[in-house]
């Protein structure tokens, strides 16, 4: 099994609609690792890590978001794997 780690920058109306909560829910059904957090642009920040399916699977979900969001656009970055990360976080 293949394992794929990405960055992702997700622009819209992304705060104040519980995209955060939503997404970490999300990775954790899919069984993948990383973190999600609020930046000061208004955009969203996540890191994901796992099983190449599930984080496609990930990244699809990031599109729409939770109902509330309006996502505009998705940005996604392959990244180097972090094996300090366990887990999925919201970040503060």
């Amino acid at each position: 099994m293949s394992t794929r780690t990405v960055h992702l920058r997700i622009s819209g109306l992304v705060q104040g609609v519980s995209y955060r909560a939503s997404a970490r829910d999300e990775a954790l059904r899919l069984g993948l690792s990383g973190w999600v957090q609020n930046l000061p642009s208004g955009d969203v920040e996540a890191f994901a890590s796992g099983p190449a399916r599930a984080v496609d699977d990930f990244i699809a979900w990031c599109h729409h978001g939770p109902e509330e969001a309006r996502v505009r656009g998705v940005v996604v970055r392959e990244a180097e794997a972090d094996l300090s990360v366990t887990g999925f976080s919201v970040r503060r």
